[in-house]
């Protein structure tokens, strides 16, 4: 479990630790804005493409390999992400990284499915899922010390570095604790091709206008989304027909399980949310405010600390509270949200930083609460053979939703940016109403899982 977890913070981090490198990699390498763009999410949409087939294929043929060939693709991407020395190998190799990120994470929730009876999973997802919440908003943070200790030429790509000896020492810890499936019990069954193309199809023809949001202009774009939809549809209908004959890649009937259709529906809109956050934050501190990469990194430590404290805390007791611990949860963060607005509306400017700590430390603890027990919860009832594709399906609606949240969120900030005349605070304090929006979506979707079976009681 130490290192599937280690794994998974080290791909989780690379969603995020890139935003404060950003100027640096741009100066050094002179990229322009749209391949500046693909760097930051050109590793998010290969890595929401592989998700689900390799959640499949470790399901069929053995969870330890695929997560290690994903982790050795992922360690050798990330030394040639360091050794760039222009604008196509940086893209190509963080391409690379973030299909094999995509290898390898469907395989840690299927592990931690696997090794671990019903009743004792609340633990190591929530170990889990303090290692998504804080991989994800500490990245700034060690952006920034790397960049202060190795200089804004070098800094950078030690971030990239940096991931080789732990890759190294998680193949090698890998190969010895990780259990290999015996040959006889791998299935041969069909891995389902047409679902495969079909549904990285869709993903990539969904995904490709929000990422590309700010850099393709015009409404044109949208109708990729609109054509990825229809794909979607096609690929639906193909898993019913596929499924009456074999096992199918994603096994449809776990959305009529209320915890699991109920669970991803809150994780796709939480993470819309939750993960913009950082992204215009960062945007607010480093070009409005002009704090350095390491001080913007420490302004978001709360929100990290308080999500490491809300996972441990939330992994013992949702077992015990069930569904209302993500509610709370979900209550906190939006409290935490609208004091962060309140209090730069009283402390503008310089004092960000210290006025936003105490309210984004109770939305971190409250992102805490939502994050781990909802991944325990959406998955306890999903069989085990079925745990890493299940498992992908839910990271790749969290995906969807941060590309989803990132555009709306982003969008709002650069209109309202030049509505207010390049006042900074202003624009991330109307776009963080976006981000509010997201998070009251996922606790209504919350509150009806945890109100059906009242209902139901109420009918028996």
């Amino acid at each position: 479990m130490t290192v599937a977890l280690v794994a998974a913070f080290m791909t989780l981090l690379d969603v995020s630790i890139v935003n404060v490198a950003l100027p640096s990699i741009r100066n050094d390498l002179n990229l322009s804005s749209g391949e500046l763009q693909w760097v930051l999410s050109g590793y998010a949409l290969t890595f929401g493409l592989l998700l689900v087939p390799a959640g499949r294929f470790g399901d069929a043929r053995g969870r330890r390999d695929v997560f290690i060939a994903g982790l050795a693709i992922f360690t050798l991407a990330s030394a040639a992400a360091g050794l760039a020395t222009g604008a196509l190998w940086l893209v190509v190799a963080r391409l690379v990284q973030g299909a094999a990120a995509g290898v390898v994470n469907p395989q840690v929730s299927g592990l931690v499915q696997q090794l671990f009876a019903p009743a004792e999973r609340g633990r190591p997802f929530g170990l889990l899922g303090a290692t998504i919440g804080i991989s994800t908003a500490i990245g700034p943070l060690l952006g920034g010390l790397l960049i202060q200790v190795f200089g804004a030429a070098e800094g950078w790509r030690w971030i990239f570095y940096i991931n080789v000896p732990i890759g190294i020492a998680a193949i090698v810890l890998g190969f010895r604790w990780i259990p290999k499936r015996p040959r006889e019990q791998r299935q041969q069954e069909s891995l389902d091709p047409v679902g495969v193309l079909l549904l990285g199809l869709g993903v990539v023809l969904l995904l490709l206008p929000l990422v590309q949001e700010r850099e393709w202009h015009g409404s044109a774009k949208w109708l990729l989304a609109v054509a990825g939809a229809v794909v979607l549809a096609v690929f639906v209908g193909w898993e019913r027909y596929y499924g009456r004959r074999r096992t199918a890649l994603v096994d449809l009937s776990l959305f009529r399980v209320r915890s699991y259709g109920l669970g991803a529906l809150v994780g796709m809109l939480y993470f819309g949310g939750f993960t913009s956050i950082f992204f215009t934050y960062t945007l607010l501190l480093q070009s409005g405010l002009h704090y350095s990469a390491l001080a913007a990194g420490l302004a978001i430590t709360p929100f990290a600390l308080g999500s490491a404290a809300g996972s441990a805390i939330g992994g013992r007791l949702v077992n015990r509270y069930g569904r209302p611990l993500v509610v709370t949860g979900l209550i906190l963060v939006i409290g935490g949200l609208a004091a962060v607005v309140l209090a730069l509306h009283f402390v503008p400017g310089h004092g960000a930083g210290w006025a936003t700590a105490l309210p984004f430390l109770v939305a971190g603890v409250g992102s805490g609460f939502v994050i781990a027990p909802n991944q325990t919860l959406t998955l306890a009832e999903v069989p085990v053979r079925r745990a890493g594709s299940a498992g992908a399906v839910l990271q790749t609606g969290q995906r969807i939703g941060t590309a989803v949240g990132i555009a709306a969120v982003g969008s709002m900030f650069f209109n309202r940016l030049a509505y207010h005349h390049g006042s900074w605070d202003l624009a991330f304090r109307d776009s963080l109403w976006v981000t509010i929006g997201f998070v009251v979506c996922a606790l209504l979707a919350a509150t009806v899982d945890v109100a059906a079976p009242h209902r139901e009681r109420v009918a028996a």
